[in-house]
């Protein structure tokens, strides 16, 4: 592979590692975090350089990723103050992991065309496992030819990498992505509270059903520890929550109805309240827990 210069803007749970496969395959990676500690933390785990703005990242970078929290993050790192399109080069590729509204997505594709620099939106699914392992499934917006520039580099810290469509379509399987995770993690929620009330030993329960039409990657990765109460992975119900707004805004401008969506995004800000924020979407599980007045 061609080594490139390329610039990693956001450093989080996700991003840190998907930045050091890059690094990884030999790549010139420069590093810019809001918290520069863990900029100096990814530099002195990897090969590579910080820089105190995404401007500065960005500057000589062929190619630059961003993964940060949400629109209004997405907006600032590339189009505010010392922002990416102000030190962009022509013919750079931006590639944005962030998982954002599809409106954004065509907003910065937009000023990103107006300095000569091109775009793609591409969301990410597989978690902070995935991220580590280098095995996300990245869902990518663009132009067919600049996503057939960028796959070979995005395939460094992924297992498929799929264009969807034009800029924003990588957003919409995004939201696609997690309606499913909603409506899956509530049926298996159900399920393995009625297994075990019925005291049916669920290791052996997901070893048969894996098999079958109930089979799912939250089925064979997560049944075992919602039943023991575990649920510390990684992917918290606050960002889920933020997620599923984004899907919520998408359907409301289409018209379309999402009621079991709506219902466990219910679930999950009851859960909120229980102080269950930071834990991983499978605590949707908990909502059948008895209320403890003692």
């Amino acid at each position: 592979m061609t080594t490139h210069n390329i610039a990693f803007i956001g450093l989080g749970t996700m991003g840190f590692p998907m930045a050091g496969h890059l690094a990884n395959a030999g790549h010139n990676v420069t590093v810019y975090n809001r918290t520069t500690a863990t900029a100096e933390k990814w530099v002195n785990s990897y090969k590579g350089q910080l820089a105190l703005t995404p401007a500065e990242a960005a500057k000589n970078a062929d190619i630059i990723f961003t993964c940060v929290g949400n629109d209004d993050d997405v907006r600032h790192v590339y189009t505010g103050e010392n922002g990416i399109l102000s030190t962009v080069k022509s013919g750079a590729i931006l590639v944005d992991n962030t998982t954002a509204s599809a409106e954004v997505a065509r907003e910065i594709a937009a000023a990103a065309h107006a300095v000569h620099a091109e775009f793609l939106d591409a969301p990410v699914s597989g978690g902070e496992a995935g991220a580590i392992n280098g095995c996300l499934t990245v869902m990518v917006g663009g132009d067919p030819a600049v996503f057939e520039k960028a796959k070979p580099i995005i395939d460094c810290f992924a297992k498929a990498t799929t264009l969807m469509g034009d800029v924003g379509y990588g957003q919409v399987t995004k939201m696609a992505n997690q309606i499913c995770i909603a409506g899956i993690l509530q049926g298996l929620s159900e399920a393995i509270t009625l297994a075990k009330s019925s005291g049916l030993d669920i290791e052996k329960m997901t070893d048969v059903l894996k098999h079958g039409a109930a089979g799912s990657w939250q089925l064979e990765n997560r049944a075992a520890t919602m039943a023991e109460d575990k649920f510390d992975f990684g992917f918290a119900i606050d960002w889920m929550r933020k997620d599923l707004g984004i899907c919520f805004d998408a359907a409301d401008k289409l018209g379309v109805e999402l009621p079991l969506a709506k219902q466990v995004d219910a679930k999950y800000a009851d859960l909120q309240q229980r102080g269950h924020n930071r834990s991983d979407t499978s605590v949707l599980i908990k909502q059948f827990d008895k209320p403890d007045f003692s």
